[in-house]
């Protein structure tokens, strides 16, 4: 990738549902990696598309990767009428505790697949599940039924089986909250959880899902601090956490994004917010709430992609593939049925 044709090393909102001439003039020139949409940018599948195609145009790279939060249940971006509602990670988790795991692995397989089908008609190619935090009984309801369980043996194959079917689907899935935002007691879209839990604790519930799954092809971090490993600051912008967890003992190689920096656990200016992501070893910057001020700031500091961020940036979108066939209605109505079982 020369330096002339490298996107900036960010992915950026937009703020509504199609691109303002402000907007269209910053894409052109700041060249974000990527474009994540919310509700706000929503409204049929046509204008979606349009949407989608719109922001490929102008960054000029027909790969370039679109985003979306759509785990189902409460993060669900797309939904009625124009899309169905799917059921959160705590339906799956439902389903296994009943002893029936085989079943629960393969309706989330199953709906994650289909999931990406709604996905990949539209042209988005990357969803930001699965979410493999533990749902813990001290952690803040922001996680909750978005966790497909307690443990690592109950997480691992349920987030497993979303990301398997996702990408079955053409659609690259990003494991998330790197490495762990199940034992957070605050939600840090409002402000910054501390877990004061100790490392070995950590090493062996929270952080060993994401150890299990490091061989997915993007990941988000957790505005968290663990304060056994570094006391100062939230695992975005720490580079202790970065290298000596998320690449060291989590052993990720995939590209590793923040999580959005306009959220309230992160303090100072979104171009100090930025910096500081990337210094502490983010490949890339999310950031997702439309601001156009705030998109300025975050592409100010962001760098074109190059060296090992670029590396794991193409390797990613390396492994999207075409779509498997399936047939829809059919699967539509297995998995119907799978759900109403339980």
């Amino acid at each position: 990738m020369t330096s002339r044709a490298a996107p900036r090393a960010f992915i950026t909102g937009c703020a509504e549902t199609r691109l303002s001439a402000q907007e269209t003039d910053f894409l052109r020139e700041a060249r974000p990696w990527g474009l994540i949409l919310f509700r706000r940018n929503v409204e049929t599948p046509e204008q979606v598309a349009a949407l989608v195609s719109a922001f490929r145009d102008i960054v000029g790279r027909p790969e370039a990767p679109v985003l979306i939060d759509q785990e189902g249940g409460r993060v669900q971006r797309l939904g009625p009428p124009h899309w169905p509602a799917y059921p959160p990670a705590g339906t799956f988790a439902a389903i296994a505790e009943t002893g029936e795991g085989p079943r629960a692995v393969e309706a989330a397989r199953l709906g994650a697949r289909l999931m990406a089908e709604d996905l990949a008609a539209l042209g988005i190619n990357v969803d930001c599940v699965p979410c493999a935090d533990l749902r813990l009984p001290e952690g803040h309801g922001i996680i909750g039924d978005r966790a497909y369980g307690a443990t690592p043996d109950e997480v691992v194959p349920l987030a497993r089986a979303v990301a398997e079917g996702m990408m079955s689907g053409g659609v690259l899935p990003v494991l998330k909250h790197i490495p762990g935002h199940g034992r957070a007691r605050a939600d840090s879209h409002l402000s910054l959880p501390v877990v004061e839990t100790p490392r070995a604790v950590l090493e062996a519930t929270d952080f060993e899902p994401f150890r299990r799954l490091n061989d997915l092809p993007l990941g988000m971090t957790a505005h968290v601090v663990y304060a056994a490993i570094d006391a100062e600051r939230p695992a975005t912008t720490s580079r202790r956490m970065i290298e000596e967890i998320i690449r060291g003992e989590i052993g990720f190689d995939g590209a590793l994004m923040s999580d959005d920096l306009s959220m309230g656990a992160l303090e100072g200016s979104l171009a100090d917010r930025a910096e500081a992501s990337f210094a502490a070893g983010c490949d890339l910057a999310l950031h997702c709430n439309g601001d156009f001020a705030e998109m300025r700031e975050v592409a100010s500091r962001s760098p074109l992609l190059a060296g090992e961020a670029a590396r794991r940036c193409e390797a990613a979108l390396a492994r999207l593939a075409q779509p498997h066939k399936i047939e829809q209605a059919q699967a539509r109505a297995h998995f119907s049925d799978m759900i109403a079982a339980s």
